[in-house]
């Protein structure tokens, strides 16, 4: 591969709650291996054992002077040769009859998704599409930083860092950047304007591999802090979900002076203390809560891995491209709004040029070992700065499919909360499959803050 530089009830009774803490932990990855824990809040998400206190953490302090070099995506063709030599000799392992998602990747959908990505993808347009953003790279902490900074033409546009998480990329956000950054050429509003920077986190995508341990998010958090810097924006909002939300959280808990607000949607609040806010949730987020604890406890078998042997995974997603593919589509299958059986069509929500261009580029930077390790390392390295209260303007668009659902109370327990969406339809990967109601949350929220 050639890559050319030429730029987040009603009283719940006590099962529920040990099966939401459960859920809680699982997804946040920081308890595997650790029963203790089974019963905390996110509140105690953030504390380590004795024995991770040991050794102290360094400060962050991060050097800005390092140039930023603009970049282009530029796959070798011999790559692509390769990859579809791969994909030509894929072995499908045997399916139960009568069975689609049960038991994992339906093989049916994967063989038409693998001879699509074989015979029809055309990579070098995908390739082309995403290098109309303005892209760049530039050395953070020692790393080599990727990042889309796609600039609006309007002077009073905010500065905005939107934050990808796993299995996504930058790609995520290929329908959003036009309408942020240039609103009236897409039917919308010129003060809905926004400077938007899209970084590929460290071992993703085409940012650098690190190859030390401790890039947890809170590290993470803190190289993105040196970004907008480096970038000289002293104020700037930031959005994102997933790990991005988990990242943005930790951003927002260290540089909160920074901030202009914080958007998230797929937002992280354990009970409050207060019981009248503890109880004061409605019958219907009650009730989807409910339905996804239930549904996710089936849901977090891949964090086990990649929380505790993400180097054993590598090997084999790294050598083949159909076990790469089952491994990620099938997360966008189920933390989509669609039927979880044989009547949910992801093509209905998602193009194959979509699917696969994400998975692409974790395909061709060879970033699906590393990227996983960030469940690794957020269970073994201790924060640094426990998260109490963040104490910035915070905005919430929850989407009813997303993996894990935090009441209203809650979040205003932990956040200054300024605006809260229960959205009526959509996914966890809200920016790529609900673009139209997503960009209105954000537009909506940061209209507050302007």
């Amino acid at each position: 591969m050639h890559l050319r530089l030429s730029v987040l009830s009603i009283k719940r009774t006590r099962l529920t709650l040990v099966l939401a803490a459960i859920l809680t932990i699982a997804i946040a990855s920081v308890a595997i291996a650790k029963p203790d824990l089974l019963r905390s809040n996110l509140a105690d998400l953030n504390k380590v054992t004795p024995s991770e206190k040991e050794k102290p953490m360094p400060e962050f302090r991060f050097a800005n002077n390092a140039p930023i070099i603009p970049f282009e995506i530029d796959i070798a063709d011999a790559a692509i040769a390769d990859l579809k030599r791969r994909l030509a000799a894929t072995r499908m392992p045997d399916q139960i009859a009568d069975t689609t998602w049960e038991y994992g990747t339906d093989s049916s959908y994967l063989s038409e998704l693998i001879a699509y990505w074989q015979n029809d993808f055309d990579w070098k347009k995908q390739e082309s599409e995403l290098n109309q953003f303005d892209q760049f790279k530039t050395e953070i902490d020692g790393l080599d930083m990727h990042f889309i900074h796609q600039r609006s033409e309007n002077p009073d546009a905010i500065p905005l860092m939107i934050v990808h998480g796993w299995p996504g990329s930058v790609a995520e956000f290929s329908k959003i950047v036009g309408p942020l950054t240039d609103p009236v050429a897409h039917g919308g509003d010129i003060a809905d304007s926004y400077h938007v920077i899209a970084p590929s986190l460290p071992g993703f995508g085409f940012s650098e591999r690190p190859n030390e341990p401790g890039y947890s998010p809170e590290k993470i958090a803190h190289i993105l802090a040196g970004l907008m810097q480096r970038l000289g924006y002293e104020q700037y909002a930031i959005a994102g979900g997933d790990w991005g939300a988990i990242i943005n959280r930790y951003l927002a808990n260290n540089y909160p002076e920074r901030l202009i607000g914080l958007h998230s949607n797929m937002v992280l609040a354990g009970p409050p203390a207060d019981e009248t806010q503890r109880d004061d949730v409605s019958e219907a987020v009650s009730s989807l809560r409910t339905a996804r604890i239930a549904y996710m406890l089936n849901e977090v078998g891949y964090q086990r891995i990649q929380g505790t042997k993400p180097q054993s995974l590598g090997y084999g997603l790294n050598d083949s491209p159909a076990g790469l593919a089952a491994w990620i589509v099938e997360k966008f299958h189920g933390w989509s709004d669609l039927p979880q059986d044989a009547d949910g069509d992801l093509d209905n929500y998602f193009s194959k040029d979509e699917l696969l261009t994400n998975i692409a580029i974790y395909w061709f930077t060879e970033t699906i070992t590393s990227s996983a390790r960030i469940y690794y390392e957020n269970s073994k390295t201790p924060v640094v700065k426990p998260i109490e209260y963040i104490d910035v303007p915070t905005g919430v668009a929850l989407y009813p499919a997303e993996i894990f659902i935090t009441p209203r109370s809650w979040v205003a327990a932990a956040y200054d909360l300024r605006h809260y969406s229960l959205m009526e339809q959509g996914g966890h990967f809200a920016a790529l499959e609900q673009p139209a109601s997503y960009l209105n949350e954000l537009n909506t929220f940061f209209r507050l803050l302007r």
